[in-house]
């Protein structure tokens, strides 16, 4: 797909892991709202390419364009790569989603360290080399924004799910950290966090989930957590940094 005069107009933003479920539903809310969308997977290019088609269908009467990036973002290459292929493509980068995550179980007196790494590597690992990666062009912009994907284990806790209630429980800290450290150049930064979001896994649900509630009596859908993401990317949000949006039903009240 090739760049056109649009570029100097629409939002250009990228989204990790969004070659399905929620990730997906992000990059098309983006594109709804008039957004330019680099398509992100590891390896999935059949996926991401689907994301892509829907991204442009949603973006269709803005001139929405999408292109797709694949690699592995816990491979320190990698990030800088894909941010220069948004910036050959589009120009500007303006927004960045960090969404790409694992999610296994284990009980934590079996778990190997080598899953233990995994799960940090790939989703906190790779938000710092990805953010860190993209901050050259997010200074540029006027409207720069950074939303993460954390996750309501991260604040309840969850059984069989040490490895990742430890590093959405980081993002909310990175969160912080970074509201703090780029607000003076206009850069915010913000996670959502979902509750139970139906969406379709590879893997059965987490154990957790069978037991889990909350006051409306359902599942979100992935489209409510991109709602919540395309508004804290947008110019409604500019006063707003720093926080944790969470998206799960009012489950706390339970």
């Amino acid at each position: 797909m090739t760049s056109t005069d649009q570029t100097n107009i629409h939002q250009v933003a990228l989204v990790t892991g969004s070659s399905r479920n929620i990730g997906r539903a992000i990059a098309c809310a983006l594109a709804s709202n008039g957004a330019h969308i680099a398509v992100h997977a590891a390896n999935d290019r059949v996926a991401a390419e689907e994301t892509a088609r829907l991204v442009e269908e949603c973006g269709v009467k803005a001139g929405v364009k999408a292109i797709v990036t694949i690699g592995d973002l816990t491979d320190p290459d990698n990030a800088p790569r894909i941010i220069n292929e948004v910036i050959s493509e589009f120009g500007r980068l303006d927004t960045l989603v960090n969404n790409a995550a694992i999610r296994p179980e284990s009980p934590f007196a079996e778990m190997a360290f080598s899953e233990w790494r995994q799960v940090m590597s790939v989703c906190l690992d790779a938000v710092f080399l990805t953010t860190q990666a993209c901050l050259t062009h997010l200074r540029e912009s006027k409207q720069a924004s950074i939303i993460n994907i954390g996750g309501m284990t991260g604040h309840t806790g969850a059984v069989n799910r040490a490895h990742v209630v430890t590093v959405k429980a980081g993002i909310v800290g990175f969160t912080k950290a970074l509201a703090h450290e780029l607000s003076p150049q206009g850069i915010t930064v913000n996670c959502v966090a979902p509750g139970l979001i139906d969406t379709v896994r590879v893997a059965k649900d987490p154990s957790h989930r069978a037991t889990s509630t909350n006051p409306l009596g359902r599942r979100g859908s992935p489209k409510e957590v991109a709602d919540a993401v395309a508004f804290l990317s947008g110019p409604s949000a500019r006063y707003i940094t720093g926080q944790t949006l969470h998206v799960n039903g009012g489950a706390f009240l339970v």
